[in-house]
């Protein structure tokens, strides 16, 4: 008989947190990863992979807030 995986869940307030189920991979080339980790060791970053995520979700925000669709064209409120 094999255990059942408990799911972690802490409530932070009202809300559950969010627990991350899904594993993202992706492959750097030589100059890329001595980039990245020239970056991590500048600016003294402990924990790569929340850096990444926080880099790349707000990266994906900040377009998506730019892209929102609005009630005119950009051309038609700059008159």
């Amino acid at each position: 008989m094999s255990k059942a995986k408990k799911k972690h869940t802490v409530e932070c307030g009202s809300r559950p947190a969010l627990v991350r189920n899904n594993r993202v991979a992706f492959m750097l080339n030589d100059e890329e990863m001595k980039a990245v980790n020239r970056f991590v060791a500048k600016y003294k970053i402990q924990n790569k992979s929340k850096w990444m995520r926080e880099t790349l979700m707000s990266s994906i925000f900040r377009q998506l807030s730019e892209d929102y669709p609005t009630l005119f064209a950009e051309y038609e409120m700059k008159r």
